[in-house]
């Protein structure tokens, strides 16, 4: 339980810092800190990815580290950086975030909760070996998708 502690304060800690940061150098400071949560998610994502894949070691203490990490970070309120206002029709170029997800009817809050509950599944098997991280790591790619797929501006 201290291990799961140490984590949850790092993750805190560290987007609290990536705000504090965002406002004190330029640009829209929501969107900012929540560029910073995304990194995070991606970050412990490749982690997993990568063991997941055989394109790194798996370390049954790693993953379980980046897994509760990705629990963490789902269960953040992001009610701050997640603000009407700061969507690419406010902002331009500055953020990809479409204004759909702050419209009536938005499915973000029910995508954000499969989220949380893939993360959650995620983390119960991670110290399970290589061959458990794949079939686990699917829901929770599946809610990024479906989150991005609707309310984040495509690249092309």
């Amino acid at each position: 339980m201290t291990f799961k502690r140490t984590i949850i304060a790092s993750v805190i800690i560290a987007a609290t810092a990536s705000f504090a940061f965002a406002g004190s150098h330029g640009g829209n400071p929501a969107v900012k800190a929540r560029k910073a949560h995304m990194q995070l998610y991606a970050h412990n994502l490749g982690i997993l990815g990568a063991m997941a894949k055989g394109e790194t070691e798996y370390s049954a203490d790693a993953a379980s580290a980046a897994a509760n990490n990705l629990v963490a970070l789902a269960n953040m309120s992001g009610m701050s950086y997640w603000a009407p206002g700061t969507s690419n029709a406010e902002l331009g170029e500055e953020t990809r975030a479409l204004p759909a997800i702050w419209e009536a009817g938005s499915k973000a809050g029910e995508i954000a909760g499969q989220l949380r509950e893939g993360a959650a599944a995620l983390a119960a098997v991670a110290g399970n070996g290589q061959e458990a991280l794949g079939p686990a790591l699917g829901p929770v790619g599946g809610a990024c998708a479906a989150c991005h797929k609707d309310y984040r501006q495509s690249n092309n």
